[in-house]
């Protein structure tokens, strides 16, 4: 998942593996030996590792043997930030050593969709929107969260992270919240149907990926301790392919 140089030749190696979730260790003259690691530790790659146990938090990484560079990840920015922006979204969200074989296979998929070159918003609503629930972040949809009110007819729908999600005219009442269709809020839910590592196939609007973009955001902001650091390049990068 990423890299931290240390010393004249060792480097810190983040690791996500789908037995122990997030993993640290430390490859000794990784930057020197081709044999032992050649260019296998860098970001995005699937790669296969053999480590043993260290000291303190970190495992002592023996040997890596590169099985996909994913090298189309590397020729288009838009793709290249995105995957920046899930990797980091998917490391600040779990906690070391515990397993999610779920959020290993989503991140995999993720990757290997932007890989092939696939829509980067439909990669990014999706990542986002299937890591909420596999946390249990996800919050109510197609019916009211405080009278559990199921839509119906209406258009427009607000949304309240602080209350729970979605809210009927009623509860609602005059809060300045979220206002989205109900169209939007059942292409989300629809999606959440599908297969964790399906990303092939999905189709979203426009007012779906602007509505579902606010949405996300508000839910990301109250479970993220801050900001992703990558936020702002993927940003820049989004509104240079959409002047």
């Amino acid at each position: 998942m990423r890299h931290v140089d240390y010393g004249e030749a060792d480097r810190i190696v983040t690791l996500l593996t789908p037995e122990r979730g997030l993993l640290k260790g430390f490859a000794r003259a990784a930057r020197k030996s081709k044999k032992r690691f050649g260019g296998a530790l860098e970001p995005f790659n699937r790669i296969g590792v053999q480590w043993r146990s260290g000291r303190g938090d970190l495992c002592l990484l023996q040997n890596a043997e590169l099985l996909d560079a994913r090298a189309g990840l590397r020729t288009d920015l838009q793709s290249f930030a995105l995957a920046c922006y899930g990797v980091e979204l998917v490391e600040m969200l779990l906690h070391e050593g515990q397993a999610h074989p779920e959020i290993y296979q989503l991140l995999y998929s993720f990757l290997d969709f932007l890989d092939r070159h696939g829509d980067p918003s439909v990669a990014r609503i999706l990542l986002e929107l299937r890591l909420v629930q596999q946390l249990g972040y996800i919050p109510h949809l197609l019916h009211c969260s405080e009278c559990f009110l199921v839509f119906g007819t209406q258009e427009r729908v607000a949304f309240s992270t602080t209350r729970g999600g979605s809210l009927c005219q009623s509860c609602a009442g005059d809060e300045a919240l979220i206002w989205l269709s109900l169209g939007t809020l059942g292409s989300l839910s629809r999606s959440l149907q599908a297969p964790v590592g399906l990303f092939e196939g999905f189709r979203f609007g426009k007012t779906t990926l602007q509505e579902g973009e606010k949405l996300l955001t508000s839910v990301l902001q109250k479970i993220l301790p801050r900001p992703p650091k990558s936020l702002q390049f993927l940003q820049q990068t989004m509104s240079m392919a959409n002047p």
